[in-house]
C-alpha cells in the first residue's frame, strides 16, 4: 500500500503504549493546552487546588463508576506511580503481618513483575506458572486451586508482552479479588463488583502516562495497617479525594475526556467491546488465513483482544516487516524487548479502518516475500 499521509500517522499508532487517543479526544486536548473555555487559562497551567479541577476529579470519580456499574461502597482513586506503584502498595496494605499467603499467577511479564515486589512485603503463593509453556497460554480451571485462607488473590487480566488475556473472572467469591488490568480497563464489561481492587495505569486505553486509575471496596481497608505512609494510604488518598499532593492535572483532565467519550460517543463499555472484537476478529482473522506465514503467538482460547503478537519465519523477515511497515506510515509493531517478533495493540483509541489498512498491508507483504 501507499505511505500514509501525516494525517494519518497518529491514527496508524500500534505501539503496546502509549496507545492511540480517539480523534474528539485529541482535538479536545488540543483546545485545553491553549485555553480550557470556562477557565480561561491553559491545562498545563491551572491549579490543582481549584474548584474546576475538584469538579473534574469528581465527575472522572463518577464516570469511572458509572462506566463499571458500582455502587457507592466503591471509591476511584487517582494515583501516580504506575502500575508499579500498585505492585507494592497492595501487599503493603493487605499482606503485612500476615501469615497465609496471598495467591498470585504468573502469567507473563508483568504477571512476574508484580509476584517479585510482592515478596518484598510478606508471604505470597505463586498458584500457576506459565513459565514452561513459554508463556504461551494461560492456566485452565482444573490447573488452579484457591484457598479461603488466602488475604486475597492477584492476577493480570491482560498480559501485554505475551498477548494473553483472561475472558472470565478467577478466585473465590470468599477472597478479595485484586487485579491489575492496566492494558483492558475500560476495554469491555469487566463484572467489576467482583473484584475487591483494580488497578490501571491510563496509558493504554484511557490516556496518557502519568496516573493510574485505583478503583477499591471500601471492606478492602478494613483492618489495613495504620503506620503506612500517608502517600501509599489507600485511605488517606480517598480522604483527599486523590489529591493529598499535587496531581497530574493535565493526564487526568485527559482521562476525564475518555470517559466521557465512552459515555457519550461510544455508548458505554459493552458497545466499546463489539468495536474492540472487531478489530481483533479482523487482525487474528488476518493471521489464521496466512497458511502459517504469519504465526500467532498466544493460544488461541487466550488470545488478547488489546495487543495481536505474532512471528514470522525468521528474525530478518520479521525485521524487515516491521522496517518496510514503518516506512509505510505503521508506527509501534515491534515486539517487546523481550521476546521478539511483532505486536499490533488494539487499545480502545484505534480504529477498525486502520486496522483494515494494517491487514492489507500484512496481505501486501506477505506476496511480495513468500
Amino acid at each position: 500500500m501507499n505511505k500514509l499521509s501525516s494525517g494519518e500517522l497518529n491514527k496508524h499508532n500500534f505501539s503496546g503504549g502509549p496507545g492511540v487517543l480517539p480523534d474528539v479526544v485529541l482535538e479536545q486536548v488540543r483546545e485545553a493546552i491553549l485555553v480550557v473555555p470556562e477557565v480561561g487559562l491553559s491545562v498545563l497551567g491551572i491549579s490543582h487546588r481549584s474548584d474546576w479541577f475538584a469538579a473534574v476529579v469528581a465527575e472522572l470519580e463518577a464516570n469511572v463508576l458509572f462506566l463499571l456499574g458500582l455502587p457507592s461502597n466503591y471509591h476511584v482513586l487517582l494515583l501516580q506511580g504506575g502500575a508499579t506503584q500498585q505492585f507494592s502498595m497492595v501487599p503493603m496494605t493487605l499482606l503485612r503481618g500476615k501469615e497465609q499467603p496471598a495467591e498470585y499467577m504468573k502469567t507473563g511479564y508483568w504477571g512476574g513483575k508484580v509476584v517479585a515486589e510482592a515478596r518484598r512485603e510478606g508471604p505470597i503463593d505463586v498458584i500457576w506458572d506459565g513459565h514452561s509453556s513459554g508463556f504461551r497460554r494461560l492456566p485452565r480451571d482444573d490447573e488452579l486451586e484457591f484457598r479461603s485462607e488466602a488475604p486475597y488473590v492477584h492476577y493480570v487480566s491482560n498480559e501485554t508482552v505475551e498477548g494473553l488475556q483472561f475472558h472470565r473472572v478467577l478466585g473465590r467469591d470468599d477472597v478479595p479479588r485484586i487485579c491489575d488490568m492496566s492494558s483492558d480497563f475500560l476495554s469491555a464489561p469487566c463484572k467489576a463488583d467482583q473484584f475487591s481492587l483494580i488497578y490501571a495505569h491510563a496509558q493504554k486505553n484511557i490516556g496518557p502516562a502519568g496516573v493510574t486509575v485505583v478503583v477499591i471496596r471500601d471492606e478492602l481497608l478494613e483492618g489495613a495497617p495504620r503506620d503506612l505512609p500517608s502517600f501509599l494510604d489507600y485511605r488517606a488518598q480517598i480522604g483527599a479525594h486523590s489529591i493529598l499532593n499535587t496531581p497530574p492535572v493535565f493526564s487526568i483532565y485527559v482521562v476525564l475526556l475518555v470517559t466521557r467519550w465512552l459515555r457519550d460517543n461510544v455508548g458505554g463499555l459493552s458497545a466499546m467491546d463489539q468495536i474492540n472484537s472487531r478489530k481483533a476478529d479482523l487482525l487474528y482473522g488476518a493471521l489464521d488465513d496466512s497458511d502459517g506465514f504469519y504465526k500467532g503467538r498466544a493460544a488461541r482460547e487466550d488470545r488478547s483482544k488489546m495487543n495481536v503478537v505474532f512471528n514470522l519465519r525468521s528474525n530478518e523477515l520479521e525485521n524487515r516487516f516491521i522496517s518496510t511497515a514503518a516506512d509505510a506510515g505503521f508506527s509501534g509493531l515491534s515486539g517487546h524487548r523481550s521476546i521478539g517478533g511483532v505486536r499490533a495493540s488494539l487499545y480502545n483509541g484505534m480504529q477498525l479502518r486502520a486496522v483494515g489498512n494494517l491487514v492489507d498491508f500484512m496481505d501486501d507483504f506477505k506476496r511480495c516475500n513468500q
